[in-house]
């Protein structure tokens, strides 16, 4: 069975799964997609204000929904870290507020837009500090990040950041230019985990057309 290492299926959190219904409607695409374990990845960011403690409590209430409701998919929760200003050094200051999976993981975002939103961030130093800290950093979807070249992830991986890509991003959901590094990036075998980056009905249609006909 597959793990979906990246999915925002945790109800009420972020712009994921509004409610428990629409949660256990994704879980229920996962499992059908042949998926048996899915990391909850709700979003820490400037909108999203998440800690360990909410995201326990959308957990249990899910968790509990799936054993009801007789869907097989063994969840693990955790969050997704975005390393901007706004909320990035909160965790800094307190590495309780994190929530890695299995082998001290923690998927980590970079900005879209642009690298001016790091603020004074370093990246490369907040990775490393992470890397001291014990924690194995994984970077989701870097093909997202337009900004970035090839250089940059070369030493991103150099001083031990891994990668995750967002399966759609290769198939065209976001746009060409994505799905070109997104390709570049797994011909390289720079990805060392995949997920779904799972949100809503929109995605489930999308994946529907891919995942159901493998």
């Amino acid at each position: 069975m597959k793990t979906d290492y990246h999915c925002h299926i945790l109800p009420g959190l972020d712009d994921g799964a509004k409610d428990l219904d629409e949660a256990a409607f994704l879980a229920r695409k996962l499992v059908a997609w042949g998926y048996g374990k899915a990391i909850c990845t709700p979003h820490s960011s400037y909108l999203y204000h998440n800690t360990p403690s909410t995201v326990l409590s959308a957990f249990t209430e899910l968790q509990n929904s799936l054993k009801k409701n007789n869907i097989n998919l063994e969840l693990f929760p955790s969050m997704e870290y975005r390393i901007i200003p706004e909320v990035w050094p909160e965790f800094c200051k307190n590495r309780s507020l994190l929530s890695p999976w299995e082998g001290n993981h923690i998927l980590i975002e970079f900005p879209i837009r642009g690298y001016e939103f790091f603020g004074e961030l370093d990246p490369i130093e907040e990775i490393n500090k992470l890397i001291s800290d014990g924690y194995k950093p994984v970077l989701a979807h870097p093909e997202r990040y337009h900004y970035m070249g090839l250089t940059e992830y070369d030493r991103l991986l150099g001083i031990g950041c891994e990668f995750q890509m967002n399966i759609a991003s290769i198939h065209g959901f976001y746009d060409e230019e994505t799905k070109q590094r997104a390709i570049d990036m797994k011909n390289r075998g720079w990805y060392k985990f995949e997920g779904t980056d799972l949100h809503n009905k929109r995605y489930a249609d999308f994946y529907d057309n891919i995942l159901l006909n493998q």
